[in-house]
């Protein structure tokens, strides 16, 4: 896609930092990242206390920086026994006469603050707060004396409290936008909202939005101010990802039309079931984006086990019939190797064409992956490089450069969380033709959730499960309450052997040298949990240990067990895989190398040890891998933290629901939106500041509108330039290609 080269003219909110704030912008450069007009202005308060009002303090959170105003009850200062210097020891209180909530304030040298902090003054106090000897501390605080005033106006004015740094605290960061804010023509600015929907929603120009967001008079006014901001995120959002949209259907596509009588109706004959409705409206819905000369872009979203694979396939094979290939991108070798076992299977002749046996008209399909042998690799590229494989699956090897395709026409991508951009990007290079794109994930991840919210990529769900799914229960296990479970868990397990049956227990790591080495991306989703400190002291459970610890458990006595894990050479895992599916191994110990893809029917239970070092996302595919045959499954989610633990309300949440998309709303509310049009998954620095996916739905659908109108009238926002300002400022280099590659 050739991106839009025509810029609007530099504004004031592009001007640097420094031509307003001299020295002091470096601060804000090496702290924030903030180096314009338009950056420091957008670095909203995150709250407001008033001026008049004590800040109740037994409500204020440990491990945390805090903002809070209170008043000055003691102040003692000494010399220091082990070092030179001055303690100086401040207790601060919010109530005047200290008969409420009391803090301990510590500082080093506090020269200074022994001269201000008298009993009786009131000040703002900003730092990181711990407890010592069972009292609330801040050690070092930040401070700004507030003068009794007797200007109701002046009093009642609410103190902005900025995201701050120590060197760079709120106090100063207040000061540095006041300057802006008296120096720069606010009304000379281009305003991204349209003049006729602001009138239409009543909303204040942008001019008095910066105003009264950094500086109102009352907190009304600022949360007015965040309405109207909270609007203009979401209409520069969708203005951009319209108009992203609008350039793709501009996009050339070779059209690829259905063949009757070709593989795809020949594999419908085949099939020994019938298409579930969703299965087939999908299909349909598939099949006429691809007969389109424009590129399809579609996140196919589905249960775990509700065919989407097989949609998929038949989308590829009407590909085929129309002369072209499909890649599919699988995110392991395990998952890459059982999608060529299953596709070849179920397509049977269909997949052997020029062999023994093999259809006349048919297709081949082949892998490609890392490990594969020189010999292999080479068949492997000269039957995509000439088209004679219709169906190329690979891994990561699938983007070197030295992979050719005859004609790639369609990309389908699995379990898309698991690859970045550029990854996905760099093989839609190797087509003739923008490439279509198909996009599949069983459970959205919270980036997902929001893009589709967004509307940025066309959206197909399969809700129902085909017939046989049966269903999957779902139990909390704590250890520490009841640390006699586990003998239970493991006669549990032999009940399902005995029964015929087979049990996967899966663990966070392969041995005790790495904390996640496997080819799975990390906790969660490459992000490490909230609370990674605190569960970084637990000792997690390896593949490697527990084999051996289980081989002398005695309710195990007798069983057949193997282990599974990223490391193991690739043949091994084969045969492991192999002789599991047939059933041999009666007991497999993996990590989450079988989370995606793997289909062994006769498995119906799951043992997650330290259930806590995953996400939800990871919990709800994992157990996907059970009740696949008919057989009622069962999922154990064990976990070594005490009850009350954050990371259990994940737990928790797994447990109570098997549907996946609810799922993906709880896991997008407990961790946020993550970086919307950046790479970043999820838990990372937000780059919504007043939209919330999760609240502010009927505000995303009204900006929806808005933006399609604008753009179908003006693709290149000629008559809307401080919306493509705001799109240009807004949007860094790794967004808009994000949005340019889809």
């Amino acid at each position: 896609m050739t991106p839009d080269t025509t810029r609007p003219a530099v504004s004031d909110l592009d001007a640097p930092l420094d031509r307003h704030l001299g020295p002091v912008a470096k601060l804000f450069a090496k702290h924030f990242e903030i180096h314009t007009v338009g950056q420091l202005l957008n670095h909203f308060p995150r709250t407001y206390l008033r001026r008049g009002e004590l800040t109740p303090i037994d409500e204020v959170p440990v491990d945390e920086d805090v903002t809070l105003i209170a008043r000055v009850q003691s102040s003692n200062s000494r010399r220091m026994h082990t070092r030179k210097g001055m303690l100086l020891e401040v207790v601060i209180t919010d109530d005047a006469d200290g008969g409420l909530g009391g803090m301990n304030l510590t500082f080093f040298n506090g020269y200074g603050a022994e001269r201000e902090l008298r009993p009786g003054v009131r000040a703002m106090f900003s730092g990181k707060v711990s407890v010592y000897r069972g009292k609330l501390s801040l050690t070092n605080p930040r401070y700004a004396l507030l003068d009794d005033d007797d200007d109701p106006e002046r009093v009642n004015r609410p103190i902005p409290v900025y995201p701050a740094v120590d060197k760079l605290g709120t106090e100063r960061i207040a000061v540095a936008v006041g300057t802006i804010l008296d120096t720069l023509r606010l009304s000379g600015l281009d305003d991204p909202v349209p003049a006729q929907v602001a009138r239409r929603d009543k909303l204040m120009s942008l001019a008095n939005a910066y105003e009264l967001i950094h500086r109102p008079h009352e907190v009304e006014d600022a949360y007015r101010a965040q309405h109207r901001f909270r609007y203009q995120e979401a209409l520069v959002l969708q203005s951009a990802l319209a108009r992203r949209r609008a350039l793709t259907a501009r996009e050339e596509a070779t059209a690829r039309t259905p063949r009757p009588g070709g593989l795809l109706d020949q594999f419908d004959a085949r099939l020994p079931f019938t298409l579930t409705q969703g299965q087939r409206e999908v299909g349909k819905q598939l099949g006429e984006d691809l007969a389109q000369d424009h590129p399809m872009n579609r996140l196919l979203q589905g249960e775990v086990g509700s065919g989407k694979t097989l949609v998929a396939l038949r989308a590829m094979l009407q590909v085929i019939d129309a002369g072209g290939q499909a890649a599919l991108l699988a995110p392991t070798e395990v998952l890459a190797a059982q999608h060529l076992r299953s596709i070849t299977t179920t397509l049977g002749p269909l997949a052997e064409a020029g062999m023994l046996g093999g259809s006349m008209d048919g297709t081949r399909v082949v892998l490609l992956t890392g490990s594969m042998t020189t010999a292999q690799r080479k068949k492997s590229l000269l039957d995509a490089a000439s088209g004679e494989a219709g169906i190329v699956i690979g891994t990561h090897a699938l983007l070197s450069d030295n992979v050719q395709f005859f004609d790639l026409g369609l990309i389908v991508v699995d379990e898309q969380h698991r690859f970045g951009v550029e990854q996905r990007d760099s093989l839609r290079t190797k087509a003739r033709t923008s490439p279509h794109v198909l996009v599949m994930t069983a459970t959205p991840i919270p980036r997902t959730v929001a893009m589709t919210v967004f509307g940025d990529l066309e959206t197909s769900t399969l809700s129902e499960l085909p017939a046989g799914r049966a269903p999957i229960t779902t139990h909390e296990v704590g250890l520490t309450e009841h640390p006699a479970w586990i003998d239970r868990i493991w006669s549990r397990a032999r009940e399902e052997i005995d029964a015929g049956r087979q049990v996967y227990v899966v663990c966070p790591k392969i041995g005790d040298d790495a904390k996640n080495d496997d080819d799975a991306p990390g906790v969660l989703y490459g992000e490490p949990p909230p609370d990674a400190k605190a569960e970084a002291r637990q000792e997690l459970t390896g593949v490697v240990g527990l084999l051996g610890s289980l081989a002398g458990v005695p309710q195990l006595q007798g069983v057949t067990s193997a282990m599974l894990h990223g490391r193991l050479d690739p043949q091994e895992k084969a045969d492991v895989m192999t002789r599991f599916a047939e059933g041999s191994v009666q007991l497999l110990v993996a990590t989450t190398v079988i989370e995606v893809g793997v289909d062994v029917p006769n498995a119906t239970l799951m043992v997650i040890m330290d259930a806590d070092r995953f996400g939800i996302s990871q919990l709800h595919q994992l157990r996907g891998r059970i009740g696949r045959g008919g057989h009622a499954g069962t999922c154990l989610l064990v976990t070594k933290l005490e009850p009350g633990h954050p990371s259990r309300e994940r737990l928790a949440a797994v447990a109570a629901t098997t549907d996946g998309f609810e799922l993906s709303q709880k896991d997008l509310e407990l961790r946020r939106e993550g970086d919307i049009l950046g790479a970043s998954q999820s838990g990372g620095r937000s780059a919504l500041r007043f939209l919330k996916i999760t609240q502010h739905g009927a505000v995303i659908e009204k900006a929806r509108a808005d933006a399609q109108e604008i753009v179908l009238a003006d693709p290149e926002l000629h008559d809307y330039p401080g919306l493509a300002l705001a799109i240009e400022l807004y949007l860094n280099p790794e967004k808009e290609a994000f949005l340019e590659r889809g």
